[in-house]
């Protein structure tokens, strides 16, 4: 990004894991190392469960939304997974996750035991790619939204509570819109009630806006940037299109104009739960107007540019976790991507085979090879091992 000189790089990153009894996993015990590991290994091998595992170890939840049921390797009744994570000017602090189906997920940083793992100083960002997640680019508003929020928290965790404040007056003002409606109260009468509620909504609105809109300002740039890079066609733009613009009095003015079409459904319509991030190409919709391949460069480029304005903003950049990231591109745009991980911060790539990712031979890569059945097949290895 442009502008002033960026933070010292300050980023956490994965230097261990060690997984029992993980889905497909019986025992695994691998190092990491700080840039780029490629992990190849057949369909069905456990690829995908290896990031899945690390992700669980930083976060104390699944990217799959999995039960503990469905983590705990088959058989088993309990699985445990930890990571030793690399503080720069630190040393190391070990994150641990154990899950018992039925029970609750023990956490613990260090061995103290804690109650959460998303808000502790020491654990890295993570920002994870699935061929799933195309529906960031193709889904609904809702999920745009979402995705945008968590970007929200990474860069001002403050925004935490303006979030919240929003939520809270939201929900107040729909229970009380239901009520009204069942009551069969008249729009004029509603009125008086739902001022309060206007109030608080509108307070908290044009707080949750801005935040979002400073937050795509900062993504904009090295959104474009990485597009660029990557050899999207065309420019790719970032943009966050509120519902209602302005300030409390104008979002009041719009919850009064739609008072009517509130109460005759029951929920409110006008609001940052109904707003868009627009990504687009040349000023068109790039899931309407877009190829697979050129979806995923757009995901990618979002992703990225999100790493790089982290970085920029806060000193720390997000461990990428890449799941069968190379299908679907071309030659000369892995080569690019490569490039792109291997410049800097750390990144973990799933492939079947790792000859679909230039120079994986090159000394300064990981390589972990998964095989089928047993974790103790799984193998870690630099170059010069394999050699």
């Amino acid at each position: 990004m442009e502008g002033g000189d960026a933070p010292q790089d300050r980023s956490p990153r994965l230097a261990a894991l060690r997984l029992r009894d993980l889905r497909t996993y019986e025992e695994a015990d691998l190092e990491l190392g700080p840039g780029l590991t490629v992990v190849s290994g057949p369909n069905g091998a456990g690829k995908t469960n290896l990031l899945e595992a690390a992700y669980v170890a930083c976060t104390g939840r699944s990217f799959r939304a999995a039960g503990d049921r469905e983590l705990v390797r088959r058989g088993r009744d309990a699985a445990h997974v930890a990571v030793e994570v690399e503080r720069p000017g630190f040393g190391r602090a070990t994150f641990t996750v154990g899950l018992v189906p039925g029970d609750r997920r023990r956490l613990r940083v260090d061995g103290a035991p804690v109650d959460g793992l998303l808000d502790h100083p020491s654990r890295p960002l993570l920002s994870v790619f699935l061929p799933d997640r195309l529906a960031l680019v193709k889904g609904t508003p809702g999920l745009r939204r979402a995705h945008l929020d968590q970007v929200v928290l990474a860069l001002r965790p403050a925004a935490a509570a303006v979030r919240r404040r929003y939520v809270d007056a939201l929900r107040q003002r729909n229970a009380l819109l239901g009520q009204l409606r069942a009551r069969e109260v008249s729009p004029a009468a509603a009125a008086t009630d739902l001022e309060p509620w206007d109030r608080a909504l509108a307070d908290a609105a044009v707080a949750l806006t801005g935040a979002r809109a400073e937050a795509v300002a900062l993504l904009a740039d090295p959104v474009a940037a990485r597009a660029e890079e990557l050899g999207l066609a065309g420019e790719l733009s970032v943009e966050y299109r509120p519902r209602v613009a302005g300030d409390a009095e104008a979002f009041r003015a719009a919850l009064a104009e739609r008072r009517v079409g509130d109460l005759e459904r029951g929920f409110t319509h006008a609001g940052p739960h109904r707003d868009e991030l627009a990504l687009r190409r040349d000023g068109r919709a790039i899931a309407r107007f877009g190829s697979q391949g050129e979806q995923r460069l757009c995901l990618l480029a979002l992703l990225l540019g999100e790493a790089d304005a982290l970085q920029a903003e806060t000193g720390r950049r997000p461990v990428l976790l890449l799941d069968d990231v190379m299908s679907e591109l071309d030659a000369t745009r892995r080569e690019r991507l490569v490039a792109v991980l291997r410049a800097g911060g750390q990144a973990l790539v799933t492939v079947t085979e790792a000859a679909h990712v230039p120079h994986a031979d090159d000394p300064g890569v990981g390589r972990v090879e998964v095989e089928p059945g047993h974790a103790r097949a799984l193998r870690v290895s630099t170059i010069a091992e394999v050699a």
